[in-house]
């Protein structure tokens, strides 16, 4: 399943919440040397109940929003 997901770093909480087709996540972490990036794997991980190496990003490493692959099986 692929995902659009908008990324907030450097937030307060650490939060994912769905808007429309698309996905907000807000990480602690800020946008340096994919840490960021790392947040957001774990976070969604920790949502759909998978492995952390069964969520990859296809697209969007430096930026923002994200297309992001998530492997259920």
């Amino acid at each position: 399943m692929k995902i659009q997901v908008k990324v907030k770093p450097s937030s307060k909480t650490e939060e994912l919440s769905r808007e429309g087709d698309s996905f907000i996540i807000k990480v602690k972490e800020p946008p340096k040397e994919g840490k960021a990036n790392q947040a957001v794997i774990k976070l969604l991980a920790e949502h759909f109940g998978i492995p952390q190496s069964r969520v990859r990003i296809l697209s969007g490493f430096r930026t923002r929003n994200k297309l992001i692959e998530v492997a259920e099986e």
